[in-house]
């Protein structure tokens, strides 16, 4: 694209001879207009938005330095190019405070102002360039921050950030989370009739149009997980504000939706006054979902009630946790998780309770390590899907067990002894650079103080897993979480996890997953 030249000269001859004879092609610009004045000039400058001025000094009613006093202010952006005569060479300083980009004296060639032209492209082009990669990485930092805002109201959905972690890490993230109360909804978006058939396109577009509706409320917080699931965290200063709005919302989404071949259904949890209790919300909203032929809310308090009785015993289970064995689950699930289980299953809601609260202990153990609880337990990204296909004790006792033994695996290949702080700041660096394409066996070693063949034979032997294995793992989940949870190209998600090369980073990523990035998406 070429740049826009504006000419302001009071000398007919002298506009024409300039204006008619420099190949402004050839140079990489395009003549755009002229003046014979600065007054003249300013409101055809406005009109024009060009990329560089060339003025004369003297010229009548406003001169060349009066004009590029005023543009400076107004277009900051364009290069200024003064011709002046041997005698007004005084006018030069003035002209440099003014941060004049080059200074012409008259007679000027054709060849001179090409020469000028074709040395100030090279510097437009560098500048343009600039503001293209700084444009670039601006995107690439919002999109992060977006995946790290979904991560945060994600943890906080499920209990796992403390209430000083959502408010701090919100803020750094632009999520005012402060509030007096709470509350969680749960939209579906599903075929209005099931005997239709299904048309992912107009699905997208329906999807697009409710969280449009709200985002426009800055007291809604909106979080995309699993097929067709949007999870929003709403804050209000009463609990009969947050009912309102919440029923409100749902009119203004259903009205939105109401000429396409989607529903959308809404199950709500009661608001709660502390962040700490925003994941209880959320398991009432996730029972309300699932019971959408119900009436709503009625007796959802006193259900609420039975389901803080039913909480897990959290001293035998932590005990367990702790110093339990997997072949010892067997025992402990009849003596605590049973029990409450056959009760439990006779409520969505109550299962649920009762569900979050054996996810949540196993996610504290992990956390307390050191380690990435959704890595560790990865079933953690698809909880709502996994609570809602739970019926049976013997379905609660099959997914608690995959669930409890992952961390007792994790817990039992924990590094310990004089090596477990190095392995820790070792694994915190590595979490921090992962997306450095530099990062290194030797990088690591040297943080942590060690060479690198001492490290490697460290980190192998504590971790289980050699240094490359463990990047790589990492930056693979990484990738998979951005896959899940954003609409990023693959291309760009390989550059955001580490790989300079997108071709080889879909070739590692089959090779970890037997997938290609695209291939893991559609799965999704």
């Amino acid at each position: 694209m070429p740049y826009k030249v504006f000419f302001v000269e009071d000398e007919v001859v002298t506009r024409e001879g300039i204006r008619d004879n420099v190949d402004w092609k050839s140079s990489g610009f395009e003549f755009c207009g002229e003046a014979a004045d600065g007054e003249m000039a300013l409101p055809l400058l406005r009109a024009a938005q060009p990329d560089v001025l060339i003025t004369d000094i003297k010229m009548p009613f406003m001169d060349g330095l009066q004009l590029s006093k005023v543009v400076r202010e107004r277009m900051p952006w364009v290069k200024i190019i003064i011709l002046s005569g041997h005698d007004e060479f005084e006018y030069a300083q003035q002209a440099i405070k003014l941060g004049v980009t080059d200074y012409l004296l008259k007679p000027v060639t054709v060849q001179k102002l090409q020469s000028t032209l074709q040395s100030l492209m090279t510097r437009l082009d560098q500048e343009r360039k600039e503001q293209e990669d700084l444009k670039k990485l601006q995107e690439q930092v919002e999109e992060n921050k977006a995946a790290l805002r979904e991560r945060l109201l994600f943890n906080l959905v499920v209990g796992m950030a403390s209430p000083t972690e959502v408010i701090e890490k919100g803020q750094m993230l632009g999520l005012d989370l402060v509030a007096r109360h709470y509350l969680v909804a749960i939209l579906k978006i599903e075929l209005g009739d099931r005997s239709e058939q299904y048309d992912y396109d107009e699905f997208q577009r329906v999807q697009r149009v409710v969280m449009r509706v709200a985002e426009k409320d800055p007291d809604v917080f909106l979080l995309k997980r699993d097929w067709g699931d949007l999870i929003l965290v709403m804050k209000g200063n009463t609990p009969e504000y947050l009912e309102e709005e919440c029923e409100l919302l749902l009119a203004q989404i259903k009205r939105a939706v109401a000429k396409t071949h989607y529903q959308v259904v809404i199950g709500a949890g009661t608001p709660k006054k502390r962040i700490a209790d925003i994941c209880q919300s959320f398991v009432e909203a996730l029972a309300n979902i699932q019971n959408l032929n119900g009436s709503g809310k009625s007796g959802l308090n006193q259900v609420v009630e039975r389901a803080e009785l039913l909480k897990v015993d959290k001293t035998a289970f932590e005990n367990y946790l702790h110093s339990g064995a997997k072949d010892g689950f067997g025992e402990f699930f009849e003596a605590h998780l049973r029990p409450v289980g056959e009760t439990a299953l006779k409520s969505n809601l109550v299962k649920n309770y009762v569900f979050v609260d054996v996810v949540l202990a196993v996610a504290r153990l992990v956390k307390e390590l050191g380690g990435e609880v959704d890595e560790v337990i990865p079933e953690l990204n698809s909880i709502e899907m996994i609570m809602s296909n739970v019926a049976t004790i013997e379905q609660m006792r099959e997914q608690t067990q995959k669930i409890i033994c992952r961390a007792l695996a994790y817990r039992d290949s924990h590094p310990h002894g004089q090596y477990k702080d190095l392995i820790r700041h070792a694994r915190e660096y590595i979490e921090r650079h992962y997306t450095d394409p530099e990062l290194s066996l030797n990088v690591v070693a040297s943080h942590v103080n060690l060479s690198a063949s001492h490290f490697s034979v460290v980190f192998s032997q504590e971790v289980g897993q050699t240094f490359k294995e463990y990047l790589i793992e990492t930056r693979i989940n990484k990738a998979k979480e951005l896959l899940r949870m954003t609409s990023l190209r693959s291309a760009d998600i390989a550059y955001q996890v580490g790989y300079n090369d997108p071709h080889y980073f879909s070739s590692v990523f089959k090779k970890n997953t037997g997938l290609t990035p695209m291939e893991f998406r559609a799965r999704i």
